[in-house]
C-alpha cells in the first residue's frame, strides 16, 4: 500500500510539472538577451491573446481589475469626493508592442530589470459608485457604467525581485512593480452621474474631457497603483508556475 501511494504521488507530480512549461512554439532565449526577449514577448502577444492556461499566464484581450478605490477625502467641510471603480474590465493589452527588455539574467537579482511597452488604445469598461460635495451646495449620489479610454498608451515598468526555491527549482518573485505611464490623451464617460439631470452629466462628462490633464495630474498617485497591480497580475501567475530557468534556453543550446 505504501508503494501504490508513493506511485501514485509520483505520477501527480510528474503530471503536475509537466503542465507547468511553456508551450513549443513559445520562443526562448539566452538570459539577458534583450533582443530576442523584445522579439519573443511580442511574438506571445500576438500567438497567444486568450493567455497559456497550462501555466495560469492570463489572458491579454480580456483582463478583470480588482475592484478600486481611487479617491477617498474626508466626508467633511465644503468639498470632498470618494470614487470607486468596480466590475472593470481592461481591454487592449493584446495589442501591446514590446519596444525594450533589459535584465533577466541568469542571477536576475544581479541587474535592474526593466520593461518597455505601448499601447495604441487600452479600455477600461465596468461600474462605478460616486459620492462627494461640490462648492458647499452640489451633493453627489451616483452610480452607473464608466469607461476609460487611455490612447497612445506607453509604459516603463521597473521591476524588484529575488528567487525562492522549490523542489530544486528556481522561481521569481516580484517584491516591487513601478509603473511609469505616458499618454497621449485620456477620454471618460461616467454614465448617469447626475441621475435627474442629464444635461448636467453631459456637461460634467465634457469638463472632465476637456481638463483631462488637469485630472490626470491630480489622481495619477492612484491610477500608478491601479495598473501596477494590472501589471503584477500579467506576471506573477507565470514566475510562480513556471520554474525561471524553464524560461531560457541553456548554455548548450543554440
Amino acid at each position: 500500500m505504501h508503494f501504490l501511494a508513493y506511485v501514485v504521488i509520483t505520477i501527480q507530480l510528474f503530471v503536475g510539472l509537466q503542465c507547468q512549461k511553456l508551450p513549443a512554439k513559445v520562443r526562448k532565449c539566452h538570459f539577458g538577451d534583450g533582443k530576442c526577449l523584445v522579439e519573443s514577448a511580442n511574438a506571445l502577444l500576438r500567438d497567444f491573446p486568450k493567455g497559456i492556461p497550462e501555466v495560469n499566464l492570463n489572458p491579454f484581450n480580456v483582463l478583470p481589475v480588482r475592484n478600486w478605490l481611487l479617491v477617498n477625502d474626508t466626508q467633511v467641510g465644503g468639498a470632498w469626493y470618494y470614487f470607486n471603480l468596480i466590475n472593470q474590465i481592461n481591454y487592449g493589452f493584446e495589442n501591446t508592442t514590446i519596444t525594450e527588455i533589459r535584465g533577466f539574467d541568469k542571477d536576475p537579482t544581479a541587474t535592474k530589470i526593466e520593461i518597455h511597452g505601448k499601447i495604441p488604445r487600452l479600455v477600461y469598461k465596468g461600474d462605478y459608485v460616486a459620492k462627494g460635495r461640490m462648492l458647499w451646495f452640489v451633493d453627489i449620489h451616483s452610480q452607473g457604467t464608466s469607461e476609460s479610454d487611455f490612447l497612445n498608451f506607453r509604459f516603463v515598468l521597473s521591476l524588484k525581485v529575488r528567487v525562492e526555491y522549490r523542489n530544486n527549482k528556481r522561481y521569481l518573485k516580484i517584491y516591487e512593480l513601478v509603473p511609469n505611464i505616458r499618454l497621449d490623451r485620456w477620454i471618460m464617460w461616467l454614465d448617469n452621474f447626475f441621475p435627474d439631470n442629464e444635461d448636467l452629466t453631459i456637461a460634467v462628462n465634457n469638463l472632465f474631457n476637456r481638463n483631462w490633464v488637469e485630472f490626470w495630474n491630480e489622481l495619477e498617485p492612484g491610477i500608478l497603483r491601479l495598473f501596477e497591480t494590472v501589471f503584477l497580475s500579467l506576471f506573477e501567475n507565470l514566475f510562480e508556475n513556471v520554474p525561471y530557468d524553464d524560461l531560457f534556453l541553456s548554455n548548450e543550446d543554440s
